[in-house]
């Protein structure tokens, strides 16, 4: 079958593959194993490893390359199951395609029409590919996947391929099953099972690789660990879905300020692999044709364009969206255009042999068609959405037409500033305005002869025109084409007016930094020393701040709308910058400028790729890192003059990043050898911002007031740089580089840089939270890490879950990640060290009241440790206080309703409280026992049901059992004698405590163990050795709960009837609660407690028993997608 045109590494291949057929263009191989030379080492090697297991495993034993005589790269273009079927590939390539490469002057342009008709004949052939599937068979896969992988039902398959995945040298056959939260791998060959499941927010990597044993295949990075998968019949199709899903789960997780609900798969329950196709097929074409985010790509035909000024038909693709008829030649760069559907008044059909169609447009412009296989659908489809699609109220077709825009109030600007501080002199005959001139009637002359505003087309000339720089006069309405902001402003009539009267006056963190940084946008341009400059960039910059609240205002916006307005009105400044921020720079203007660090990671791959010389001189690339941010930031706006770098903007609106990356290389190339000579990062710095300092723009008809130049311009010892002559440089030593591979490597590195910057987040928690507690490093990143999943796992499955808003990145690193109830009660019984079973949903409520320090609903990762720790880690005397805390009443009703702290919101962190909260931690006391209040009889009661669930199954079950029925009657029975030492007469002083060990007919049935019931015949305390405490601990004694120092002191025989009655008042400084004492009730102390349990050594050497919690840790991760809902 044909196979989309990939480039692979022949070297790696041949020592897999033997050539059968070859000619200047085309090889046909076969692969070893398969075939005549089936015997041999390596022979038997392929071959087992192409068929194991199943045959859809196999990888196809027979391919087509195609290649040029001078070219090193090779295209597969086509593989066969068997000879007679690769044969007949073979067979039409040399009728059909061989004569015809004759025609052609270089290999560029054979590789490019052999890549267009192949992708043709997969679309034609390939129409009802997925229409064959066979529903039965993946239903099965569905069920498999169940199975093995024992994922909530919720999670949806989204496709599965056969495949090999390499556990070092050994491969093992199985397969890969791709849903929409989890890459899950399974494999059993004898007897060696292999499974893994790895959720997509946990990749870092994801990039196809080739080596000498596996020619190629998709390496996968899960928390530092590579895994390889190879084998793959489809492998590019298999990488695009695993890379859509990994980028999916990124921008819903974690870059969740551009991730729009309306989304459209938003849903995860939804996505599908056809839905993954579509979304992907949609991006790319409103990426390469800059159209608004509301067109989907509608129809696609191939087709013969006949382009008028260079007399020949181009051969491309044309595509049709709701809106917009579109055309991009074969290779994307000869030509494109861009026809919006309400400028199209007719369709004809002049000649139906060629298969021809006319596509008749407003201002007596045509487009010829031919050799459209499905003319007449094409037809019709522009006839139907030429009469629906919308006409604009208004076009900024016509650059003469001036005045105040639709729906736009009299405050706002119709003019570019530079139009109203320099005004276009005619007369002036000064040199550098004749070279204006000039190019401003070259530019006419391209308008005459490709077309002018959205219907113009877009050739290798008009790139020519943008390098040499764009005329001022006509740089706002160039920039509005090849941006795309044309084509927002133009189907959103008078949003920019409505959106002023919704946001103007209106107050909000985001004004109130636009006005502080109002002064610093270009303060030393006329323009924004006036009022005039100073109020059009407040309304661009809070009208954007109110249609994008998830970005609102970041620093460098105002330097870049500054630029825009000098030379935009002011509703296109807005556009432009909609266009900048939301579309050709996604993710810049945010909090964590993800955005930029992905394109200083590419910039840093082109780095090692072109500049090997300087990778070699400098191993650590950081430093470009961090003295390219700004670049990026403010394409070059903030270290070039700005004469100069309205020139590099140009370029950025025409040619998007890849103009910038070109540029920074070729500042990088130009500066090398004084780059090589520096001893440190301060000497490089230097070095550059000389360079930028010398760096002019000769041409510029620009006022000597107005230009930024440095004061050495004349200064002629000092060699100059024109911006002209540098851009030109860029594009002749870098333009090769395509915008598909920096799409390709903005994806790849996206993930490293989000998992980086998780892992900083990660880093920072571990830091402070190690310091008060014994876990160690490796048991709290493990911890960590189930913390965080927990918060993901309640998000997984559900739309719009407000889980998700508890995960936010502009919090401090504490805070960033946190649970609510239901998601902590989830993690806490996971994590429990012992087994409650009657009411674990109860205690873990309560754990969650107590660790809310704060009350706002949410547990953070320390507040969570904290617990977690007295639990493993500390003494006997902890943890009993924490179970006695977990049982006492809570102040409020409203347990586990998120209530919000004001400094959680998008305000602005106040980081001297959060340094004084950190101060009263460090200096925070352990609480005193005597001031716990008491537990009451029905918290008590639950308190002993708790200890016998905690005690189940422990192999000193039945002592524990006895310990705790002890200790029950010894307080009821002083609980007993306070009672009636209360009832006597004050002034009397029993001489005889009472000794009748019957208990109050008030007092409720206590739980008791079926081993409790033979207690009564001895108390049995005086039978244990005294039990084992730590030294530092302050354990009370019997007597010191007793009112009278008269009584004789309590020994471990003593009995309670023989001790002094303790005073059972509630303190005075006891807060009233609902463990206040009542008439007719009975409470206890902790120190009561903790005195009758520290005798009994059974319950002492369970608590302070070791805890396996590493056991732990890995059976919580275990079943911790198993428990999910």
């Amino acid at each position: 079958m044909w196979l989309k045109p990939e480039e692979v590494l022949l070297k790696n291949a041949l020592k897999l593959w033997v050539t059968e057929k070859s000619n200047d263009y085309f090889v046909l191989q076969r692969r070893r194993g398969s075939g005549e030379d089936s015997g041999g080492l390596t022979g038997l090697l392929v071959g087992t490893l192409d068929t194991v297991l199943d045959s859809t495993a196999r990888v196809a034993p027979f391919r087509i390359l195609h290649q040029t005589p001078d070219s090193q790269v090779y295209w597969i273009i086509a593989c066969g199951a068997s000879l007679e079927e690769i044969s007949q590939h073979w067979d039409w390539l040399q009728q059909n395609i061989i004569r015809t490469l004759s025609v052609f002057d270089s290999g560029e342009d054979i590789t490019s029409f052999v890549q267009g008709k192949i992708r043709g004949l997969i679309a034609e052939e390939g129409t009802s590919a997925d229409d064959e599937e066979d529903p039965e068979r993946f239903r099965e896969a569905v069920l498999r996947f169940e199975r093995l992988f024992v994922l909530p039902q919720k999670e949806k398959l989204v496709t599965y391929f056969s495949c090999s995945y390499w556990r070092g040298r050994v491969p093992n056959q199985g397969w890969i099953y791709l849903s929409t939260n989890f890459l899950c791998f399974y494999s059993y060959m004898l007897g060696n099972e292999v499974k893994l499941v790895y959720p997509w927010d946990e990749v870092s990597r994801l990039e196809r690789t080739s080596s000498v044993m596996l020619t190629e295949s998709i390496r996968v990075r899960v928390r530092g660990e590579d895994h390889f998968f190879s084998m793959l019949l489809r492998l590019q199709q298999t990488y695009l879905i695993m890379q859509q899903l990994a980028d999916y789960a990124i921008l819903r997780f974690f870059d969740k300020e551009t991730f729009n609900a309306e989304h459209p798969l938003a849903n995860p329950l939804h996505i599908t692999q056809r839905a993954l196709e579509i979304h992907a097929r949609n991006q790319s074409f409103r990426a390469f044709f800059r159209l608004p985010q509301e067109e989907s790509l509608c129809e696609v035909y191939e087709s013969f364009l006949w382009v008028p000024f260079s007399h020949v038909n181009a051969l491309g693709k044309v595509c049709v969206s709701e809106n917009y008829l579109c055309f991009a030649s074969q290779d994307g760069s000869q030509c494109h255009l861009i026809m919006p559907l309400w400028e199209v008044f007719s369709v004809e059909l002049p000649d139906r042999s060629s298969r021809a169609l006319t596509v008749c447009l407003r201002g007596k412009r045509a487009l010829r068609f031919s050799e459209v296989r499905d003319f007449e659908r094409l037809a019709a489809t522009i006839r139907r959405k030429c009469g629906t699609a919308g006409s604009p109220q208004h076009c900024v077709s016509n650059p003469d037409e001036e005045g105040v825009m639709v729906g736009q109030s009299q405050a706002v600007s119709t003019e570019a500033l530079m139009n109203v501080f320099h005004p276009h002199d005619a007369e002036n005959l000064d040199p550098k305005m004749l070279k204006e001139r000039m190019k401003e009637q070259s530019w006419q002359i391209h308008f005459a002869e490709y077309g002018r505003g959205t219907g113009m087309f877009c050739t290798k000339k008009t790139r020519d025109l943008i390098v040499r720089g764009v005329p001022e006069t006509l740089r706002g309405e160039l920039w509005m084409l090849f941006s795309g902001a044309v084509h927002d402003m133009t189907s959103h009539p008078g949003y920019y007016g409505r959106i002023l009267e919704e946001c103007m006056g209106s107050s909000s963190l985001a004004c109130d930094e636009i006005e502080r940084d109002l002064h610093r946008s270009l303060p030393e341009h006329p323009a924004f020393q006036s009022d005039t400059g100073i109020s059009a960039l407040r309304r661009v910059l809070t009208a954007y701040a109110h249609r994008n609240p998830k970005i609102g205002y970041c620093q460098a916006m105002n330097i870049l709308t500054s630029v825009l307005l000098l030379y935009a009105k002011e509703e296109e400044a807005f556009w432009l910058l909609v266009a900048v921020c939301e579309r050709m720079l996604p993710d810049y203007f945010n909090r964590r400028i993800i955005g930029a660090l992905v394109d200083q990671a590419v910039f840093e791959e082109l780095i090692r790729e072109h500049l090997t010389q300087l990778t070699e001189h400098m191993t650590d690339l950081s430093f470009f890192s961090s003295v390219s941010l700004s670049w990026f930031l403010t394409l070059f706006i903030s270290v070039l003059p700005i004469e100069s770098a309205v020139n590099v903007v140009d370029c950025f609106f025409y040619d998007g990043i890849k103009a910038i990356l070109q540029l920074g290389l070729a500042v990088l190339d130009y500066n090398m050898d004084n780059l090589l000579c520096c001893h440190d990062d301060a000497e490089a710095v230097t070095v550059l911002n000389r360079f930028f300092d010398n760096v002019t723009n000769k041409d510029s008809p620009l006022p000597a007031t107005v230009q930024q130049a440095s004061a050495t311009t004349n200064d002629k010892s000092i060699q100059k740089v024109d911006i002209c002559d540098l851009i030109k440089e860029a594009y002749e030593k870098y333009g090769d580089i395509r915008t598909e591979e920096v799409e390709n490597m903005r994806k790849k590195n996206k993930l490293f840089v989000i998992q980086t910057l998780e892992d900083t987040t990660k880093q920072n928690v571990l830091r402070v939270v190690a310091q008060g507690v014994k876990f160690s490093a490796a048991q709290l990143d493990e911890l960590y890490m189930l913390f965080k999943r927990q918060h993901f796992v309640s998000c997984y499955w559900s739309v719009c879950s407000p889980a998700l808003q508890n995960h936010d990145p502009s919090l401090p690193y504490l805070d960033q990640y946190q649970l609510d109830q239901s998601q902590f009660s989830s993690l806490f019984n996971l994590l429990l060290p012992w087994t409650t079973h009657t009411h674990a949903c109860s205690l873990a409520r309560s754990a969650f009241r107590i660790l809310d320090e704060n009350g706002d609903g949410l547990v953070n990762f320390k507040e969570f440790i904290c617990g977690l720790d007295i639990l493993y880690n500390r003494s006997f005397t902890e943890k009993l206080k924490l179970l006695f805390k977990l049982h006492l009443q809570p102040d409020t009703a409203e347990d586990g309703v998120i209530r919000k702290c004001p400094e959680r919101g998008r305000a602005k962190v106040d980081l001297q409280e959060y340094l004084k909260q950190w101060q009263e931690d460090l200096q925070r006391r352990d609480e005193n026992i005597k001031d716990l209040p008491r537990i009451n009889q029905v918290q008590f009661i639950r308190l002993t049901k708790t200890l016998y669930g905690v005690f189940h199954g422990d192999e000193e079950e039945e002592s524990l059992y006895r310990a705790v029925a002890r200790v029950t009657s010894l307080l009821l029975r002083m609980e007993e004698v306070g009672r009636k030492l209360q009832e006597s007469s004050p002034q009397k002083t029993p001489q005889n405590t009472p000794t009748s060990t019957a208990q109050p007919e008030s007092s409720p049935t206590l739980p008791t163990s079926p081993e409790a019931e033979t207690f009564a015949e001895g108390e049995g305390a005086h039978d244990h050795p005294e039990s084992p405490v730590s030294q530092h601990e302050t354990v009370p004694s019997h007597s010191d709960i007793t009112p009278n120092s008269t009584s004789r002191p309590s020994t471990p025989t003593s009995s309670p009837t023989e001790t002094s009655s303790p005073a059972l008042d509630t303190p005075t400084d006891t807060p009233s609660s609902p463990s206040t004492v009542r008439d007719g009730d009975w409470s206890f102390s902790f120190e009561q407690i903790l005195a009758s349990l520290l005798n009994e050594p059974p319950v002492v050497r369970f608590f302070e028993r070791a805890v396996d919690t590493g056991a732990l840790i890995a059976r919580a991760r275990k079943n911790q997608l198993k428990d999910a809902h």
